[in-house]
Order: structure tokens, then sequence, then C-alpha cells
């Protein structure tokens, strides 16, 4: 089942805007599929400054 999704506003250059249609006509994948993989890989490489769970044990070496 798909999640649910919520909607905001996200200002991008035009040259970007040119080149996400180019790469849409080309793959016919959605644009907002594309934005949302880039905010994901942003995601990613930034985890280590993300809230993450707590470990169960504490490793005092």
């Amino acid at each position: 089942m798909a999640r649910k999704k919520i909607s905001t506003t996200v200002y991008i250059t035009p040259e970007q805007n040119e080149q996400l249609k180019v790469l849409h006509e080309r793959t016919k994948v959605p644009i907002a599929v594309y934005i949302r993989e880039g905010i994901d890989m942003v995601l990613r490489s930034h985890a280590d400054e993300l809230p993450g769970q707590l470990s169960l044990t504490t490793s005092d070496d």
C-alpha cells in the first residue's frame, strides 16, 4: 500500500526545473519521485546529525 504523502512547496532554479522536465520526458518517472529521491540522499548523507534510536546497552570503553 502506498504511504501518505505530505504536500510542500520547494523552490528550484529554472535550470533545475528544465533538467527535471527533460528527465521526466525521457524516463516517464514523475518529477516528485526524483525530488523525494534527492531528499532521501541528503538525509542518508547527514544521518549522523539526526536523532536516532538509543542503544539498550552502553559502551563505556
